[in-house]
């Protein structure tokens, strides 16, 4: 649209602000159950570029995926029947809450990560968004008060009951590193990410059922059940981080098979990123791999928040040796699947899957080999902080 380019061309941005995607080797549907991940921020973003315009109260924010221009009234905020748009109210929403510090702005949102993919383009559109205007308006909001207000905002706004991962990673990662965190106290640590020789090589089924959005908070109730019923008995028991198997087996008639399911996968899932972390340390990348395969399998029986197309994937690289792990990552039903392969097998290995994939569904599959990357950062005069 000619008004739309118009913005563009005449826009004079005072700020910059990359806002990069996330990947998870292991750790899936357990920070909402204040259990541990290892994630970290990929070197694919979405670049937001922002401009106060003197008035009080309205804003403009344009993005470029979808072509589309969100008109903002920060004293009348109140949710759009456009999903994109939620996210990016929530924050708003939330600022508003703790802080009168924001005023008229222009903003232009032009993204490089695919929507869907389970890479988090939502906590990325949050954080990134949060980030810039705690700059732009000198909010003096913390990093983690940053993570904790775009959290609330897809709680509030989306209505997705996401843990706090996902932003976690976006604003905390550094280069070269993972993340170990402990969802429950919010510690975490660094870890040197060598995989050397093998890559991280994303591949994305370019589906995405629409069971995800209900299934996901459907999990997150079935797993709040399990804690309701075990604590009970075990009154210090607030999530699934504090169930022990033996915890669990006790209440065996008590829960359905559906339930016991659940609640076991996390259990074991906790227990997989712990040893996880330590293989990583101690550079035991065959061992990192097997638990990636095993937290898929889990995932699939356990869990279950796979899919055909997932699990083709998975199973395709399972018979492959230059492939030393593979499994679903993010929310599930669709998104990416996330493999460390040999470096030297990964051009032959896409030009297979790729083949075999269109073959089984008659879908084209899209990859892409990332790297631990530095996560949200203002540029601004070709400063990062």
């Amino acid at each position: 649209m000619a008004i739309h380019k118009s913005f563009v061309k005449g826009f004079k941005s005072e700020l910059v602000v990359h806002s990069p995607g996330r990947i998870n080797f292991i750790g899936e549907h357990t920070d909402y159950n204040n259990g541990f991940v290892l994630p970290t921020a990929i070197d694919k973003k979405i670049v937001f570029s922002f401009q106060k315009n003197d008035s009080e109260h309205e804003c403009k924010i344009y993005s470029s995926s979808y072509d589309k221009m969100l008109d903002v009234n920060l004293s009348d905020l109140k949710p759009s029947k456009e999903e994109w748009e939620n996210y990016i109210l929530g924050v708003l929403s939330e600022i508003s809450k703790i802080s009168n510090g924001v005023k008229g702005f222009d903003c232009i949102i032009e993204s490089q990560l695919p929507i869907g993919a389970g890479i988090s383009s939502s906590a990325a559109l949050e954080c990134g968004l949060a980030y810039g205007l705690n700059e732009l308006f000198n909010l003096n909001l913390s990093k983690i008060e940053l993570v904790e207000l775009s959290q609330r905002a897809e709680h509030n706004y989306v209505g997705t009951k996401c843990g706090i991962m996902d932003q976690f990673a976006s604003v905390m990662s550094e280069n070269e590193k993972v993340i170990l965190l402990d969802c429950k106290s919010k510690h975490y640590r660094l870890i040197d990410a060598h995989f050397e020789p093998y890559k991280i090589l994303l591949l994305n089924t370019n589906v995405s059922h629409n069971l995800a959005s209900s299934e996901y908070n459907t999990r997150r109730e079935e797993c709040e059940r399990v804690r309701e019923i075990i604590s009970k008995t075990y009154t210090k028991v607030k999530s699934l981080r504090e169930v022990t198997k033996s915890m669990l087996d006790e209440y065996r008639d008590e829960l359905t098979d559906v339930l016991y399911r659940r609640a076991y996968y996390v259990i074991e899932e906790n227990d997989r990123v712990l040893q996880a972390s330590e293989l990583l340390e101690k550079k035991d990348i065959q061992g990192f791999g097997k638990l990636m395969y095993q937290s898929h399998r889990g995932l699939q029986h356990l869990y279950e928040v796979s899919c055909p197309e997932l699990d083709f994937l998975v199973d395709f690289s399972e018979d492959y040796s230059q492939i030393i792990g593979s499994r679903m990552m993010g929310g599930g039903f669709g998104g990416c699947t996330i493999n460390l392969i040999h470096a030297d097998s990964v051009n032959d290995y896409i030009i297979n899957v790729k083949e075999a994939y269109r073959k089984e569904f008659n879908i084209e599959l899209t990859s892409f080999v990332t790297v631990p990357s530095q996560g949200t950062i203002i540029q601004a005069n070709g400063t990062k902080h």
